[in-house]
């Protein structure tokens, strides 16, 4: 029998709504929040830790 992964649960550091990850995510991984729209970069996965993704930059051609 296969038992199914336990869901991951952490607040959103911008607004505190429940971020949930039905299936263990990767480090360095997007989520976004459903309830402020940020999105959100998994820096740790045990325990589960996420922080604002870094806005992308243009590289100018270097």
């Amino acid at each position: 029998m296969t038992t199914k992964p336990k869901a991951i649960e952490t607040p959103c550091p911008e607004c505190d709504a429940v971020i949930r990850a039905e299936e263990t995510p990767f480090v360095h991984e997007i989520l976004p929040c459903a309830d402020c729209g940020l999105e959100l970069e998994v820096v740790s996965v045990d325990p589960f830790e996420l922080r604002p993704a870094p806005e992308v930059e243009e590289d100018w051609g270097e």
